[in-house]
């Protein structure tokens, strides 16, 4: 793969659907580790009370001492909650169930949809030298959510290539709209990724039709095929591309960060 210049300061993508099983977790694990793949420096935000992402990038339940319920809730600095994972320049901050509970205890806090913001700009970032961060929301439009979307410049949606799944994204690009609006005017859409995708399955095919004919270019080419090593790999705490490089899996992950890469290199050109 290619070598990419790095971006000026981190670049933060939340990965948002707010329908369960499309394979967000997934994505954001293994678009880091390509992403990481390319050269760059990449830490997950494990914004999910399930903390999917943290067992899949190896960081067992009882290594969690910090997670993102210190970091928003408790003020805890950045230093004391990121850990580094089995991955070289891949870093996670870690979830646990406590996440939950959030939204009720955040409610009072003025400050409550600015906290992920603000504790990403932190001085300490500037120490770590990040060039992405992903941010793993909750499958729901919660105040995890939309602190996630405060803090991103784009969204990145994944899709499951099954029906209905377009309605969904209807309530997330309405919820995307509210935060333009109110609090993070610069937000936009990163994209929209199929997951799961049968090309031997007539109803992966209209889904990818019906997603291009009412998104266009928001659509990636890319498409994440169904394919049982993506599935195996969190079971051994690995991303596919650890797991399997030479996996279909693995391979259209590579694909969707170079497209992405390629992307934000003619915004910046």
């Amino acid at each position: 793969m290619s070598d990419y210049s790095r971006p000026e300061g981190p670049r933060i993508i939340a990965v948002a659907n707010q329908k369960g099983g499309v394979g967000k977790t997934t994505t954001a694990i293994n678009l880091a580790a390509a992403l990481v793949e390319c050269g760059l420096r990449v830490l997950v935000v494990d914004l999910d009370p399930q903390g999917n992402a943290s067992t899949g990038l190896g960081i067992v339940a009882s290594d969690r001492d910090l997670t993102t319920y210190d970091l928003l809730v408790e003020d805890a600095s950045l230093t004391d909650v990121i850990r580094q994972t089995a991955i070289e320049d891949l870093c996670i901050i870690p979830a646990t169930v406590d996440l939950s509970s959030a939204d009720i205890e955040l409610f009072t806090n003025e400050k409550r949809s600015f906290l992920l913001h603000d504790a990403l700009r932190q001085t300490a970032m500037d120490d770590y030298d990040w060039d992405y961060v992903l941010i793993d929301c909750p499958p729901s439009l919660n105040l995890l959510t939309v602190n996630a979307m405060v803090a991103a410049h784009s969204v990145l949606v994944p899709l499951q290539s099954e029906f209905f799944a377009l309605e969904g994204v209807t309530q997330l690009m309405l919820t995307i709209r509210e935060v333009r609006q109110s609090a993070n005017p610069n937000l936009r859409i990163e994209g929209i990724v199929l997951t799961m995708f049968d090309r031997r399955n007539n109803l992966s095919q209209q889904v990818e039709q019906d997603a291009r004919d009412n998104l266009g270019d928001l659509v990636f080419q890319t498409k994440i095929p169904r394919n049982v090593r993506v599935s195996e790999a969190p079971s051994y705490a690995q991303p596919v591309l650890n797991y399997d490089s030479n996996s279909q899996g693995a391979q259209a992950y590579r694909a969707l960060a170079e497209e992405i890469l390629n992307k934000h290199h003619k915004i910046a050109a």
